[in-house]
């Protein structure tokens, strides 16, 4: 059951009534929608859809009221984001709304660029870590869509370069909205001196599970992150999925990369390669250290466990008592 103050935070004066809303609105979407997002929003488990998704698109639609609105989805790898993305893409559609959906990782630097920038990390990866975007190219493209332009944003193809991917062009459209999601969206660098909130301090209060050479690369990534400032600055809003248990984005990635290469025995990417790529994104941002101060300002924050199954969601003044109650923990002793 969705939270009432989350729904009261999205506009929502009856939820019984938005229920039944939402009721007439999905069925006659399945019925007229594009029949690859019908089939992602079937496959997602109804607590989600009705906990997380829908109330976020309500949110959406709400504020877009007022004129155009920028709201971001922070979520770790295998939390759905791009499932969500694509169901409400098509659901906005159907209520009038041109919502464009957009990833930071649209805005990967180019091939050449990441591999002088993130040479001898200690993950072996060239994408992920804070410096492999060009979040002002983000920000500006989202600065510029407000004054009346058209959103004109980066693409980025994965399958180049033999799977590390490079910059293929742009795109343009109209919009009334933007979701954007990310890893890093929302994130913020540390000081990383002083006796109780230097960063030092902090990650060895933390407890993480990081070798030397990771533990010596921290102070980089959170410096890194200064240049995401900007585009922090222009969301509306932050929404998070966030896992029950910070081992599961591993999971969740291998379970896509195999269902890929079912599809095509040519997909998907080695399991060695997901392990690095998912530790990555965890160690250069520890959840306790970058994730867990994003809560208290979240609009809506939803915790999912294993089979993407939410189990409690509502706005980011109740997400840390919830997760108290739930036993959650922001460990890293298992981020694979």
């Amino acid at each position: 059951m969705t939270a009432a103050t989350l729904l009261a935070s999205c506009g929502v004066a009856d939820p019984q009534a938005w229920r039944q809303d939402w009721g007439q609105r999905l069925a006659s979407w399945r019925r007229d929608g594009e029949p690859e997002a019908v089939a992602a929003l079937d496959r997602a488990h109804p607590s989600l859809v009705e906990g997380f998704w829908l109330p976020l698109l309500t949110a959406l639609e709400h504020r877009a009221s007022g004129g155009p609105v920028v709201i971001g989805l922070n979520g770790p790898v295998g939390a759905g984001k791009s499932t969500l993305a694509q169901v409400l893409g098509g659901l906005a559609a159907q209520g009038g709304l041109r919502l464009a959906v957009a990833s930071i990782d649209d805005a990967y630097r180019s091939w050449e660029e990441r591999r002088r920038l993130l040479v001898g990390n200690p993950f072996g990866v060239w994408r992920v870590p804070p410096g492999s975007h060009d979040p002002g190219a983000l920000a500006t493209a989202l600065a510029t869509w407000r004054t009346g332009g058209l959103l004109r944003l980066p693409r980025f193809d994965k399958t180049l370069r033999g799977g590390e991917g490079d910059r293929c062009g742009w795109s343009e459209q109209k919009a009334d909205a933007v979701l954007l999601e990310g890893w890093l969206l929302g994130c913020r660098p540390l000081p990383e001196t002083g006796p109780a909130t230097g960063l030092a301090s902090l990650a060895e209060a933390a407890n993480l599970d990081l070798s030397a050479a990771e533990w010596a690369w921290l102070p980089h990534w959170n410096r890194e992150l200064k240049a995401y400032e900007p585009l922090s600055r222009a969301l509306d809003g932050l929404w998070i999925l966030r896992p029950v248990r910070w081992t599961l984005p591993l999971r969740w990635r291998l379970q896509a990369e195999a269902q890929q290469r079912h599809r095509s025995p040519d997909g998907g990417l080695p399991a060695t390669a997901v392990k690095d790529l998912v530790r990555s994104s965890l160690g250069s941002l520890p959840p306790p250290l970058y994730q867990d101060p994003l809560l208290d300002a979240a609009a809506g924050v939803g915790v999912l466990d294993g089979r993407r199954r939410c189990l409690w969601s509502g706005t980011g003044a109740e997400a840390r008592a919830a997760l108290a109650q739930l036993s959650l923990s922001s460990s890293l002793s298992a981020i694979g």
